[in-house]
């Protein structure tokens, strides 16, 4: 008898052991879960942000490549103009070929 009694014993403080290690495990499981929640919030808040600058980039990319834009800046900045029409030379692509040779 005296050997079922610690075999008991033994048992029940196995038992009480793996319930606590259960409870100490789902605990520090959820609190995993939710510091890797809050990083993920963070990390989403962080994408949102890098989108909205995307699109602020991409409107001020076109707004900056329109030709109404280049063109006025080639005017003004550069001094450029649109050639008369004595100042226009065509080349043929035969002129192109023989000028290349000599």
């Amino acid at each position: 008898m005296k050997r079922r009694g610690n075999w008991m014993r033994t048992a029940l403080i196995c038992a009480w052991f793996a319930v606590l290690a259960s409870g100490v495990g789902a605990v520090y499981a959820r609190h995993e879960a939710r510091k890797l929640f809050v990083e993920l919030q963070a990390l989403e808040r962080s994408r949102d942000e890098l989108n909205i600058d995307w699109g602020r980039l991409r409107i001020e990319q076109g707004m900056l490549a329109t030709h109404a834009r280049v063109e006025r800046l080639a005017t003004e900045k550069l001094g450029m103009r649109l050639p008369a029409a004595g100042e226009v030379s065509i080349v043929r692509e035969d002129d192109a070929k023989v000028a290349s040779r000599e």
